[in-house]
């Protein structure tokens, strides 16, 4: 089993270098199966020769490859550099080699890169903004290719490893490809520890990088004129982008962002001179990157949530609301930039629109009328709801009676044995006649009832009654009968 680390050094090796098997199984003293296993995939061309140049400006990428690989064979130098542009012969790339091949291994970084070879991130911070009643920390997402100074930036409310990703994701998506190499600060997004140059990248940087196949590097410590093209971008976004400017929504930040990155930033001269722009050089640089992957690298955050009484579940100090059946059930919210989804098993059971306030109650109303419903049908059960079905206008009599310093409970209880005496409809005209006399008590309604006529009382139903129905009642024998009437007959013949 290889590391992620070593995986991710394979990809990068065979996709962007176009390393052969047995070379890369050699240089990181893998099995070539592993090597095939980690590709995924045994046939693959050479990407076509870059446009010709001279063969003194690759000599530092010769060095820094030498460097890296000291055994590495010219033959392989000599086919990476072909396609990075270099048209020369071989027999002069061995004499360079030859005389650059170092004997002993040491670390080296160049910032003269070539085109589509290097891009810088970094993150920059916004000051504040207020999102209803939340402060949000604004950060700027920015990442520049180092040989055309093209820009990516993007706006997001914190720095989290789903927003690194995300930019990452987003920028190589609007270059339509990505650099072979990234060089990263010690962020913390990053980096997760380093000891010396021994670096420990973070796992999910480490996936990004073995999906769209570049190298992440990190700068040495206290060096960041290594990583100055990102930083004076940064400035540059500073100056001739944020400044003036008001925060209004972050959607609408991003698309101001953008915009000014097409019309004013690459539209500047570009450094290298030629009398050329940023966006000229670009359009040069862009074949050279790396393909885009056939799907793009999944950014969501995914974590556990339960609710274990309400219908909702916190995200980000907000609760979203679940259907009350999955109340107390495991379930998984997936939450992106713009919505929150919630999981059971691999079912969506709701979706929000996310919101970047704080304690705010997203309710879906479905949710809502499902709980109602529930509560309606718990409701009808009782006595309370047994008598309201019946009888409705012994709710606004119960309010009242309420109103008035009497028990709600004793009340209940004597309306709804008024109600199994009664019947509905009497009782119903007995609590209609005690509403408009003003006395709204269970003990008014009885007096009522039995100011009745005794004709117009109901036949009283014993067999729903909970009382009658406890009673045991033994027949006697037809034989005691038989005994009355003989006693009875001696008695008239004695007379």
């Amino acid at each position: 089993m290889i590391s992620p680390e070593t995986r991710a050094q394979i990809r990068r090796y065979f996709y962007a270098e176009h390393w052969k098997v047995g070379t890369i199984a050699a240089e990181l003293s893998v099995h070539p199966d592993a090597v095939r296993n980690a590709i995924e995939a045994e046939r693959f061309k050479s990407m076509r020769p870059l446009r010709t140049s001279l063969t003194d400006p690759y000599v530092g990428f010769i060095r820094q490859t030498l460097d890296q690989h000291p055994r590495l064979r010219a033959t392989r130098i000599y086919q990476m550099i072909r396609d990075r542009g270099y048209n020369g012969s071989i027999t002069q790339l061995r004499r360079a080699v030859s005389v650059l091949r170092p004997t002993n291994h040491e670390p080296f970084l160049k910032l003269n890169t070539f085109a589509g070879e290097q891009g810088q991130v970094d993150w920059a911070h916004f000051g504040h903004v207020m999102i209803g009643r939340a402060k949000r920390a604004l950060s700027c997402f920015v990442m520049t290719l180092s040989y055309s100074r093209a820009l990516y930036l993007e706006f997001f409310f914190d720095q989290t490893m789903e927003n690194f990703l995300r930019g990452h994701v987003n920028a190589f998506q609007s270059w339509a490809g990505q650099p072979r190499v990234i060089l990263y600060d010690n962020l913390k997004s990053a980096v997760l520890e380093r000891r010396g140059n021994q670096v420990q990248f973070h796992p999910r940087l480490i996936e990004l990088s073995a999906h769209y196949h570049f190298a992440p590097r990190p700068c040495q410590v206290r060096a960041g004129n290594q990583k100055g093209r990102v930083e004076r971008a940064i400035r540059y976004v500073r100056d001739s982008f944020w400044a003036g400017r008001s925060f209004v929504t972050l959607a609408e930040s991003n698309r101001q962002a953008l915009l000014w990155r097409d019309q004013v930033a690459h539209q500047r001269p570009w450094p290298g001179g030629d009398n050329r722009t940023v966006a000229d050089i670009f359009a040069e640089e862009q074949p050279r990157l790396l393909p885009l992957a056939l799907h793009p690298f999944p950014t969501d955050r995914i974590e556990p949530a339960r609710s274990r009484k309400s219908i909702y579940v916190r995200f980000d100090l907000n609760d979203y609301s679940i259907p009350p059946q999955s109340v107390g059930r495991q379930l998984a919210l997936v939450a992106s930039d713009t919505s929150v989804r919630i999981l059971d098993g691999s079912s969506e059971i709701a979706r929000h629109v996310r919101t970047y306030d704080r304690h705010q109650l997203i309710l879906d109303p479905a949710h809502q009328e499902a709980v109602l419903k529930i509560k309606r049908k718990a409701f009808h059960s009782t006595p309370g709801g047994r008598l309201e079905a019946a009888v409705p206008e012994s709710k606004t009599l119960l309010d009242l009676a309420f109103a008035q310093g009497e028990a709600a409970g004793t009340q209940t209880a004597q309306l709804t044995k008024l109600l199994e005496e009664y019947g509905a409809g009497a009782l119903r005209r007995a609590i209609l006649e005690a509403l408009e006399r003003g006395t709204p008590r269970a003990s008014s309604v009885a007096f009522l009832l039995r100011r009745q006529p005794r004709s117009t009382l109901p036949v009283l139903d014993l067999s729903r009654h909970p009382q009658a129905q406890s009673l045991d009642v033994r027949p006697h024998a037809l034989e005691t009968y038989d005994e009355l009437a003989r006693a009875k007959d001696n008695d008239d013949d004695e007379q």
